[in-house]
């Protein structure tokens, strides 16, 4: 029964077994859970932040029994990572600032982190690709992923203070 708890929770309910980039839904099924959770049951976001930091903590642990006995240290099926590297660059979003964000302008938002996500997550620019080479294991299976969702985060920084320069 454990074993299958876990296997749905590192697979995001099966979502994992998808037999097409199954990290591509992870990831979009990431962004509909937290637009979800800020916008539609205005959660608060530091209840928000709470679920994030048990998920992240957790999916040490099951991931590390997912992949025990198996060779594949990363294997597609795993997509909870997906879920903690997508939702940094939106929790930082939303709380920024401390405003009202519009739906419409979430969706924008949302989207363009979708996108920057899954580039930087199959693009594994340093030092995403050290953690996915160097670590065989659950700290390798998502820290990549977070790495990927910093550097969102920081080519959004990037792109903001670009922009103002030619306002």
């Amino acid at each position: 029964m454990i074993k299958i708890i876990n296997t749905l929770f590192v697979t995001m309910f099966g979502l994992g077994k998808v037999p097409k980039i199954p990290g591509t839904f992870g990831s979009l099924a990431s962004v509909i859970i937290l637009y979800l959770f800020f916008h539609v049951f205005n959660l608060s976001s530091n209840l928000i932040f709470v679920f994030l930091i048990v998920i992240f903590i957790l999916s040490f642990s099951a991931v590390a029994h997912h992949i025990k006995d198996d060779k594949n240290k990363d294997p597609k099926e795993v997509v909870i990572d997906e879920f903690i590297g997508q939702s940094i660059p939106i929790y930082l979003y939303e709380i920024s600032h401390g405003t009202e964000k519009l739906p419409n302008e979430a969706l924008i938002f949302y989207g363009i982190c979708f996108v920057l996500f899954r580039f930087f997550d199959i693009a594994k620019p340093f030092p995403v690709s050290f953690f996915d080479k160097n670590f065989k294991n659950s700290f390798g299976v998502i820290m990549d992923d977070v790495f990927a969702g910093f550097y969102v985060v920081l080519s959004l920084i990037c792109f903001m203070v670009l922009s103002s320069y030619f306002r």
